[in-house]
């Protein structure tokens, strides 16, 4: 690996808006509600700012094109600002550019900040919208729910997992995170539901019934993000910096011609292991304190765990139902309502789960504060098991 970015550059300060159904908000609206906490919390002005990367992924539906909402918004001085879409991970490739911008040494402070205003439009996932030509050819008709179910599918019969307890596990996994959601006050949905309810939720893709799904939301989440030099000049102690930031991106093998089984997600393995190498980790299991994934459906959790080797292949479904992932289990996860509850502001999330790790490590999460977390992983996925990016971030104590 070609350098690393490890605690090269910390965060100097995070924001994030009430996520849910903000009929009482503009984008405008929320991008400022989210950046005037995470402007206090970093101590500058906005003045002191010398870039920004401003993250939408349906800007289409909301706030529009380019890079000019954000800095109308936000009234930024003239400074540079690039707007990035890269599906469900583009509040991490917000952040990645920030971060790498100040490693760089191009800028000395930098803004990544995502927004999304989806309820607008009265869908309770994804809006219906163009997908480009070659891709209405290959895959006209699939949805979210379908592709997320054939993983599923495949997961199940490669581990050779009876459905009742794959439904189980699954049912477990939005179970949790209900109950976390429960304990946080932006969260979107906040409600306990019984394995019971979810199991017997009304089906939309078998095996992927109601409860299984995540919806879409109103929100934005940012960071303020520079060198450990300046946070300390500015009066910053108990220092968060950056591990590790890793991406990968589908280039077609996996759906065209290799052997590819559809039960797991190749790019979220690649992605991890060059985080951990990034981040000097050894043994994940044992490091890594608290984790957000992108639980656009709960088997997508599952797969996950075991796609960042936080599980033995196979077994993610029965260490789900042990609550291994609880809040007060061995690697905690989701612990803010995750996707799940915490809502789904598609150019947010990435941000969104990165503000939980910066919060929960520095003890400010109240009821549903962890004990002495030291390391946070972010994963985001966009896009479809056979066609998709993943992100995978890494925080922590600055050198620690």
């Amino acid at each position: 690996m070609a350098g690393s970015i490890k605690d090269k550059v910390v965060i100097l300060g995070m924001g994030c808006s009430r996520f849910g159904e903000r009929w009482d908000m503009e984008p405008a609206g929320l991008a400022l509600e989210a950046y005037r906490e995470c402007l206090a919390d970093a101590g500058i002005e906005t003045s002191n700012i010398d870039a920004a990367w401003y993250s939408t992924a349906l800007e289409e539906y909301h706030a529009g094109k380019s890079s000019i909402p954000l800095a109308t918004a936000l009234r930024l001085p003239f400074i540079p600002v690039t707007r990035v879409e890269n599906l469900c991970a583009s509040g991490t490739e917000a952040f990645r550019g920030a971060v790498y911008a100040v490693a760089s040494g191009a800028v000395e402070i930098a803004l990544a900040i995502g927004v999304e205003k989806l309820k607008d439009i009265g869908f309770g996932g994804l809006p219906q919208r163009a997908r480009g030509v070659t891709n209405a050819l290959y895959f006209a008709n699939s949805s979210a729910p379908g592709s997320f179910a054939q993983l599923a599918s495949a997961y199940e019969a490669r581990y050779r997992i009876a459905r009742h307890d794959l439904k189980q596990a699954m049912a477990k996994t939005s179970v949790k995170s209900h109950d976390n959601g429960l304990k946080n006050p932006r969260a979107h949905l906040r409600r306990r539901i019984d394995m019971k309810t979810a199991v017997e939720a009304p089906m939309v893709a078998e095996p992927i019934g109601l409860y299984d799904c995540c919806g879409v939301s109103d929100g934005a989440a940012c960071a303020i993000v520079t060198t450990p030099n300046i946070a300390r000049e500015l009066g910053k102690t108990n220092l968060i910096s950056v591990k590790a930031l890793q991406l990968a991106v589908s280039n077609g093998e996996e759906a065209s011609y290799s052997n590819w089984d559809g039960s797991y997600v190749a790019t979220t393995r690649v992605a991890a292991r060059r985080a951990y190498e990034e981040a000097n980790i050894k043994n994940p299991t044992q490091e890594i304190s608290m984790l957000e994934v992108h639980d656009c459906f709960s088997i997508t959790e599952i797969v996950t765990l075991e796609d960042l080797q936080l599980a033995e292949p196979g077994t993610a479904w029965r260490r789900m139902l042990d609550g291994a992932f609880d809040a007060d289990g061995q690697i905690p996860c989701q612990i803010d309502g995750g996707l799940k509850c915490f809502g789904h502001p598609i150019g947010a999330s990435g941000l969104r789960m990165l503000y939980e790790m910066y919060s929960q490590l520095l003890g400010r999460c109240g009821e549903r504060q962890l004990q002495e977390p030291r390391i946070g992983l972010t994963h985001n996925l966009g896009g479809f098991p056979h066609q998709n990016i993943s992100s995978v971030s890494i925080i922590g104590r600055y050198g620690g």
